[in-house]
């Protein structure tokens, strides 16, 4: 007899996790799959394995992580979202849950992700959200940072772009849209892609970030496509302005 498959949508505050992936080297460390896993394999009598769309770093959030498992449990999916709501600390929450087909595959079957990354305006006072943005100290020039955006959409190779080491895997994607908008006291970054290589979209909102300060040209985007090379693309932004959105099949 097949194993259910349960689709999950989560939101989860990241400031105090090591990020989504259960990690080899420290498997004490407190991540949201080790979360999920131990809560779900309590409910469920077996020794469950959650698949997550992609594994955001440590201390990154997320609005819409999807993520499912397999299980022979007979509790309806309205009683394992009330399960794990009960259970589950209170900065990791289940949207919804769904039964889906066997073949479904929460990584696997992503046709496009959307993250979003927020910058402070300078002189802002963000006492309620000050642990979700990126406090960068220089005032950015928009119009700057939308040219270099149109620059990075299409299919490229990200590798430059990405703290990528050595790999036989492709790092080229597709990026759909960047849209970058100042709203109340912050600077929202949007990337739409079909997918992002490990820490891409934050090198990316860094170098961006740099180009709207004027501390490097629009066209440097060119550069870094060409050599592929970490160095020649900006900073890293730091992990707690950058959510996961969404994620489409």
């Amino acid at each position: 007899m097949m194993k259910r498959n349960i689709r999950l949508k989560i939101e989860y505050d990241g400031t105090r996790y090591q990020g989504w992936q259960k990690l080899g080297k420290n498997a004490n460390a407190s991540t949201i799959q080790g979360k999920l896993e131990s809560v779900l394999s309590k409910m469920t009598g077996e020794s469950i394995q959650i698949i997550g769309s992609g594994r955001t770093d440590a201390g990154v959030h997320a609005c819409g992580q999807i993520a499912n498992f397999h299980t022979d449990c007979s509790f309806s999916c309205r009683e394992i979202k009330e399960y794990l709501t009960k259970y589950l600390p209170s900065d990791i929450g289940i949207v919804t849950a769904d039964e889906v087909s066997e073949r479904f595959h929460s990584r696997l079957n992503a046709k496009q992700k959307t993250y979003q990354y927020r910058i402070a305006i300078p002189g802002t006072v963000n006492v309620f959200e000050r642990k979700y943005l990126w406090k960068y100290p220089e005032t950015l020039n928009i119009e700057k940072m939308n040219k270099a955006a149109a620059f990075c959409l299409g299919t490229h190779d990200f590798l430059g772009f990405s703290s990528v080491k050595k790999t036989k895997k492709s790092t080229v994607r597709t990026i759909y849209s960047i849209v970058i908008e100042e709203e109340h006291s912050e600077i929202r970054l949007s990337f739409t892609g079909d997918g992002f290589l490990y820490n891409m979209v934050r090198i990316l909102t860094g170098t961006l970030a740099e180009i709207g300060a004027g501390s490097r040209d629009p066209e440097s985007i060119f550069h870094v496509f060409q050599s592929k090379d970490r160095k020649d693309a900006g900073i890293t932004a730091p992990p707690q302005g950058l959510f996961l959105m969404n994620v489409e099949y």
